[in-house]
């Protein structure tokens, strides 16, 4: 018989730290259920952090890398790890599996720092607990239900599931801006040379011939000289305000300011709001339907919308539902979500099928988001043509007006 230090969760959402007397750490998870608790910490007192001599051995050799893990890699690895549980091989075995045949870089070497610890006798979401950077709040709370339910390869699913959702949301809306973008700097690029390049030749055969200029012409020649002068503020300018939102959104008051605007901004801000919630509600489904208490599903959820005015309303919710409401009518009253979400998530606490409409919300916002994006490029299509037509036309007609003019003044010489 063995001594657990644990640490856990009730059903209010408290933190309760306390020790129990099992054989198996699978024993004491068991009894810590069995008191109504959701285990968020396990290890076996003074024993847990014994090592076996020799343990450090064979430490395995990290190769230099920079930079982070990317989505779609640990997207990847989440998937595959799912399906090595599914077959029935034990956690450790999976992920040096995985460590062999993942290339030298940030991933391999965080594989190899859990490897090590999951052999030192941590449990696995413990070992990803320790690298943040890769494994985020939610990815280890989902790893500790798993462990505590007793069902790993079914969390993995469902947390592959959802990676590969979300990744292929971001696909879409990054795939359908490449092309607006792509022709808005390449039009940009072009004007610049046309005003940096071409106009100021026009201007020297203007002055050598000592023609009166119309308005038109005298508004291009003074883009062209700003722009022959001062090119240096075209990138710097985009840089201080850059710079200033950052600064700004360092102040909590701030941040909430320069967030809310971002979602009042004409169809952008729409699409945003939208992607936010379809990833809430995608995350908080997930986690329900795992076993995390909504408490602590409400809290990555609110950590996870990258955004102040959904962190704030989703705090809201979760202090409410400390005080013994329900989700729905304090969801209701943020005014982030529509009626129609609001319907949704109280039909399903009512059927106490929550995390299933969470899903259906999720699923629902995802199929808006796509409709509204292909609308957004199709409407940008011609607001571009339209704008560059418009743009060129102006610049033909800036120069050409005084060539006419000359022109004619030559003629009426000659007569």
């Amino acid at each position: 018989m063995a001594t657990f230090n644990y640490e856990a969760m009730d059903s209010t959402g408290a933190e309760v730290k306390d020790t129990i007397d099992a054989g198996t750490a699978e024993e004491a998870q068991a009894k810590i259920r069995q008191m109504g608790y959701f285990v968020t910490k396990l290890a076996e007192k003074s024993k847990g952090k014994k090592k076996k001599p020799g343990a450090k051995k064979g430490k395995r050799k990290k190769t230099f890398s920079i930079g982070g893990v990317s989505a779609k890699k640990l997207t990847t690895f989440t998937r595959q790890l799912s399906t090595l549980q599914d077959a029935g091989l034990p956690v450790l075995r999976s992920i040096k599996i995985l460590e062999g045949q993942t290339k030298p870089g940030p991933l391999r070497n965080t594989l190899g720092d859990v490897i090590e610890d999951i052999e030192s006798g941590l449990p696995l979401s413990e070992a990803f607990a320790k690298h943040p950077r890769v494994f985020d709040r939610l990815y280890v709370n989902m790893i500790k239900a798993g462990e505590a339910g007793g069902a790993l390869e079914v969390i993995l699913q469902r947390l592959a599931d959802f990676k590969e959702k979300a990744q292929s949301l971001k696909r879409k809306v990054q795939g359908a801006m490449v092309y607006p973008v792509v022709v808005i700097l390449v039009a940009a690029g072009i004007l610049v040379f046309i005003l940096k390049f071409i106009v100021p030749k026009f201007k020297t055969i203007f002055k050598d011939f000592g023609v009166e200029l119309p308005t038109m012409t005298k508004t291009l020649i003074a883009a062209s000289d700003y722009v022959a002068d001062y090119w240096w503020t075209l990138l710097l300018v985009p840089f201080v305000f850059w710079v200033l939102v950052k600064i700004t959104c360092k102040f909590k008051t701030g941040r909430y300011v320069v967030h809310w605007i971002k979602l009042h901004i004409p169809v952008f801000g729409n699409i945003m709001q939208k992607v936010i919630i379809a990833r809430t509600m995608r995350i908080l489904g997930t986690l329900v339907a795992s076993g995390v208490p909504i408490l602590e599903g409400l809290i990555i959820a609110r950590d996870t919308s990258n955004n102040a005015v959904f962190e704030r309303a989703y705090q809201k919710v979760y202090d409410a539902i400390r005080e013994g409401e329900s989700i729905a009518a304090p969801l209701k009253e943020t005014g982030v979500v529509t009626d129609m979400v609001v319907n949704m998530v109280d039909v399903g606490e009512e059927t106490g099928d929550l995390d299933t409409m969470l899903y259906k919300v999720a699923d629902n916002y995802d199929e808006e988001v796509d409709v509204l994006v292909e609308g957004l490029v199709s409407m940008l299509e011609p607001l571009m043509i339209v704008f560059l037509g418009l743009t060129i036309g102006f610049i033909v007609i800036a120069l050409f007006m005084p060539l006419i003019k000359l022109l004619n003044e030559l003629g009426k010489n000659k007569g």
